[in-house]
């Protein structure tokens, strides 16, 4: 018994050192990376967990005078303020509609176009669609707003369409009823092109005798696409739609802020907007902590939830 257990003892510690041992040789080994890897490391945790020390300012009565420990604690009051607030359902109805369009149809464009991308056979043709549909991606989203506000201006290029046909110009930016139209096609066309890059990376990886299979038994170019492309890329739109679904509630409220006004705030004044109005313009800190913190709650309790049915009914998760 005694030599068994010494025999274990000995096994453990060597496992042990072999540990260590691996360790060590590895970061002698990749120092060079490792050494690349620690801006990233400080950025995080400057920008990113050191700032969630200011939290507790949503419990508390923020005074810039007693400072963030010594301001006076107030529980939950400021998300009562907010659930009981006049403006509450209006900017979770409009957070919630604008986050479900985008996952209705910004998401699914990028799949699509990269689909369509992977038939085309002209090489020259592929590259100009791909390099004009990339482009949006990289315009300031001041400038997007711009290009918006003059296209859709009563003396702009569309309105000038409009008249042209015989209709009436329309104050496109200043109807509400416009809003989210203009902002989710807006999205598309900006975003539509750069998310179809990792799908298309993900289809060049898909087996080339899976097609050849196919076409053996006697698929078109449409049922390959359907049952060879796009089961070969369904791990990758998970891991995707899982993050999108993770973010939401976090929209582009620098666009919203950009496009928006007080007459379209019924449909277009979302929770990101709100917190900028309380918080910068109002200096309600601590309430607009509370609202921030709420949204920021509610994506992770969705990335969890998307994470956990993912991980239940397919093979494909996160963690």
């Amino acid at each position: 018994m005694q030599l068994k257990e010494q025999a274990w003892s000995t096994e453990t510690s060597g496992s042990r050192q072999t540990f260590g041992t691996k360790v060590v040789k590895d970061f002698r080994r990749n120092s060079t990376i490792y050494l690349m890897l620690l801006p990233v490391i400080a950025f995080y945790a400057v920008f990113h967990y050191g700032p969630l020390y200011g939290i507790q300012i949503a419990f508390k009565n923020f005074s810039a005078g007693l400072g963030i420990w010594n301001s006076p604690w107030i529980g939950l009051q400021h998300f009562q303020n907010f659930f009981n607030g006049f403006f509450f359902w209006r900017i979770l109805r409009n957070t919630v509609l604008l986050g479900l369009y985008d996952l209705i149809f910004v998401f699914p464009a990028s799949i699509v176009l990269a689909l369509l991308l992977n038939e085309v056979r002209h090489r020259v043709f592929k590259r100009t669609v791909q390099s004009i549909t990339y482009l949006p991606h990289f315009i300031s989203v001041v400038v997007v707003v711009g290009m918006l506000v003059d296209f859709l201006a009563m003396d702009g290029l569309i309105n000038q369409l409009i008249v042209m046909f015989g209709g009436d110009p329309i104050p496109f930016m200043r109807l509400m009823e416009w809003f989210r139209t203009i902002y989710i096609s807006s999205a598309v066309w900006q975003g539509i092109g750069w998310g179809s890059i990792i799908y298309l990376a993900a289809i060049s990886n898909i087996d080339p005798s899976l097609y050849e299979a196919a076409k053996v038994d006697g698929a078109g170019r449409w049922k390959q696409a359907l049952l060879v492309t796009l089961p070969g890329i369904l791990p990758t739109i998970i891991i995707l739609l899982i993050l999108r679904i993770g973010s939401f509630m976090a929209l582009q409220d620098e666009k919203i802020l950009l496009m928006y006004n007080p007459m379209t705030y019924e449909t277009a004044d979302v929770i990101g907007t709100y917190v900028y109005r309380k918080g910068i313009l109002e200096a309600s800190y601590s309430f607009s902590a509370a609202v921030g913190l709420f949204n920021s709650v509610i994506n992770f309790a969705l990335l969890v939830a998307a994470n956990y049915m993912s991980k239940r009914f397919t093979d494909t998760k996160l963690w």
